[in-house]
Parts: C-alpha cells; sequence; structure tokens
C-alpha cells in the first residue's frame, strides 16, 4: 500500500471513530508500522474527525519525526506494544465511554478486564488487561505494557481507554469497536447475573479459529 493510501486510511478510520462519538474532541490516537520499521502516527491535540493526510506524523524506526506535525505524546505506549508484539501492525488508543467506565469499577480483574461474553468479542479483541493509572504520556504506561509481555493484543488503561493492536488498521479498529461493545453489554448486564459463554463454548472457538488467548497459553500465571 502506498503512503498516500495508508496516510487516507488513517483518516478515514479516524473520521469514522470520532463521528459515531468513539472518542471525543482531540482524544485518541492511531498509528501504523511501515516495512521499514518506521509508523505513521496521529499528531498531538489532534481530533480524529478532522485529520489532514499530509500533517500524519512520520516516524523513523527510533521514534524520530522525519516529517508532518508532533506527533502524539503517547508514543510510549504505542512503542511498548509494538515491541513486544510482534505481530503488530497498527495501534488505536480511544477514550471511549463505555470502555473507559469499566475501568473504573471495582471487581474488574487484570488479567481479564471482561468476561467471555460473545465469540466476536474474542474473536477480534481477545481477553484484554487493565493496567493501573498513569498521567497521559507517562514514560511508566510503556513498562506497564510491557510487563504484560505482549500476551495480550488489547489493554485497558485505568481511567483513560483502550489501547489496541492489530495485524493491519482494519482489524485493530474493529477490535477496538468490539471490546467497546463488550464493554457496553457489561455495564448494561451488571448485577444481572447474565450467562458467559461456557470453558467448553471458549475452548472450541479457540480450537476452531486458532485464538492466542492468554488464559489458554501454558503457563501458570492465568
Amino acid at each position: 500500500m502506498s503512503d498516500a493510501r495508508q496516510r487516507e486510511e488513517i483518516c478515514r478510520y479516524g473520521r469514522s471513530l470520532f463521528e459515531r462519538g468513539l472518542t471525543p474532541g482531540s482524544s485518541g490516537n492511531i498509528s501504523l508500522r511501515l516495512d521499514d520499521g518506521g509508523w505513521l502516527v496521529t499528531p498531538t491535540n489532534a481530533s480524529l474527525g478532522f485529520l489532514d493526510p499530509a500533517r500524519i506524523s512520520r516516524l523513523d524506526a527510533e521514534g524520530q519525526l522525519l516529517s508532518g506535525d508532533k506527533p502524539t505524546k503517547e508514543i510510549p505506549l504505542h512503542t511498548a506494544l509494538y515491541d513486544t508484539r510482534g505481530s503488530a501492525r497498527a495501534i488505536v488508543h480511544l477514550h471511549s465511554t463505555h470502555a473507559v467506565a469499566l475501568t473504573m469499577l471495582p471487581e474488574i480483574d487484570p488479567r481479564a478486564a471482561l468476561p467471555p461474553m460473545t465469540p466476536y468479542y474474542l474473536m477480534r479483541a481477545g481477553e484484554t488487561a487493565l493496567v493501573p493509572y498513569y498521567r497521559p504520556g507517562d514514560p511508566a504506561v510503556a513498562e506497564a505494557i510491557r510487563g504484560l509481555a505482549g500476551k495480550y493484543s488489547s489493554v485497558l488503561l485505568a481511567n483513560h481507554g483502550p489501547v489496541v493492536a492489530g495485524d493491519s488498521l482494519e482489524a485493530a479498529v474493529f477490535a477496538t469497536e468490539e471490546l467497546e461493545e463488550t464493554a457496553k453489554l457489561y455495564l448494561l448486564l451488571r448485577n444481572l447475573n447474565p450467562r458467559y459463554l461456557s470453558p467448553g463454548q471458549v475452548a472450541d472457538l479457540v480450537n476452531t479459529f486458532g485464538l492466542d488467548l492468554p488464559s489458554h497459553h501454558d503457563h501458570d500465571d492465568h
């Protein structure tokens, strides 16, 4: 895909997310990893609904700005997810309402922020980790994400929002949308004793679709 096409794709998905109220004002950011190891990333203080392809930040593999506007201050969290998640080619970070609300609930398990509510949540977002609160742009958030060792493609930042990686920008956007809708379902059904997918049903999805879920890894900490 050409540079111009990649820039247009970032703007198109950004506008779609913004127009549907998934990230307000100038919140949220999108990055796309390039074949040379560099990135295209949305600029700081830019609304995802009004991006200019020519002003998208172009970074080299070391994260140095080559062209375009100053990049988002959330570069550390993008870097950490790319470094630990080898298959990641794009990352979407939003301030979507229901996902943010979910992070504030006391019962949320940091290793599995959402239960297995629907097959498409597991198929697109996998399981979701919750990391503690850090101020926006704090390099410490990168260490928290690195501590997950690449096991999760979707991460919730407490009191802040989701960060989701995908093997394409489309995949990252779809996974972020699925995470937001599942958080909404959880809030709607909270304390109503809903019926989640059973362990057998989850195992069937893992086996049928080859899902990479942390809880199904061969280790003892999940």
